[in-house]
């Protein structure tokens, strides 16, 4: 077993190369699966590794760019992905990210990034993961009993201004839900190292009314080049990227989301959502433990600057 730990040099820790390989794979598969980035999943296992919350949010991020790559692929072979949808989404994806990385930087000199961070992801994974399943139930539940799930032909959005249309998604509504969701996920995939699927999914489907064939491979395509922004990013300004850690989860991402995509093509979009939304549950609580168990250690070593 000591044969496959490697040093890596950012986060200074010791980890098991075929264990973060695994992760990867993991998180690929769910990218492949569910059209989400996988950060939600990926970056609180590698708190659980031992990987500093800041090193994990900058490096969580790179496998997302891969494993969305690996899985938009096989979404644009289907021909499902709205690239001008995508594009909108883009556009807010890449200011949120930008601002994303301020407050980040700002919390980091604050010295209080790493609790913020749990903090951010317990109370975010929580509410989604909630909202995420009791849908997903009744639409499952609809579908059991031989109903047809109701399609809202009109609600808020569809009165707003600055109309444009998706032909893909067969829609013709405002530019600015969707520049809205991308400012979010991009806020997100800065602060908390998630591509946002697990918000940009479920706001695609309930919010802009997108059909659930075409969400999944537009959502991996923004959040390729927003999540690659925020690396960049954060490899520019808090050198918080560990290359090593970094290709380790990328083979493992890239092997991951060919499979998943794969695994996804045959189960009912109704099942895939409730899946997610008991993944969510469930990293949630282990993360809410985690912050109300008292720590092994009760002190840590801090510098303190003389005057």
């Amino acid at each position: 077993m000591e044969r496959m730990q490697i040093y890596l040099p950012i986060a200074e820790v010791s980890v098991n190369a075929f264990l973060v390989l695994g992760l990867g794979g993991l998180v690929g598969v769910l990218s492949g699966m569910f059209g989400v980035g996988g950060g939600f999943l990926l970056t609180p296992l590698l708190f659980f590794i031992g990987i500093p919350p800041a090193v994990a949010v900058a490096t969580g991020a790179t496998q997302i760019v891969a494993s969305s790559f690996s899985g938009v692929l096989a979404h644009f072979r289907r021909r499902t992905v709205d690239l001008r949808m995508g594009s909108v989404l883009l556009i807010g994806g890449l200011f949120g990210a930008a601002l994303g990385i301020i407050l980040f930087n700002y919390l980091r000199s604050l010295g209080q990034v790493d609790l913020l961070v749990r903090l951010f992801y317990v109370v975010f994974l929580g509410i989604i993961g909630a909202l995420m399943f009791a849908e997903s139930l009744r639409a499952l539940r609809n579908v059991n009993k031989g109903k047809l799930p109701p399609r809202k032909k009109h609600n808020w959005v569809h009165g707003l201004p600055f109309k444009m249309r998706f032909r893909v998604s067969g829609l013709y509504i405002s530019v600015m839900p969707p520049i809205a969701v991308g400012i979010l996920v991009g806020i997100l995939a800065a602060i908390m190292g998630v591509g946002g699927g697990f918000i940009m999914v479920p706001a695609m489907i309930y919010l802009l009314g997108m059909p659930t064939k075409v969400v999944i491979g537009t959502s991996l395509f923004q959040i390729i080049f927003v999540t690659a922004f925020t690396t960049m990013l954060h490899a520019t300004t808090n050198y918080t990227v560990d290359v090593v850690l970094a290709v380790l989860l990328l083979i493992g991402g890239v092997i991951g989301a060919q499979v998943g995509t794969r695994i996804g093509v045959k189960m009912k979009a109704e099942q895939l959502r409730i899946l997610l939304a008991l993944l969510v549950l469930v990293v949630c609580g282990k993360l809410a433990l985690e912050l109300l168990l008292e720590p092994a250690e009760l002190y840590s070593i801090a510098p303190v600057e003389l005057k």
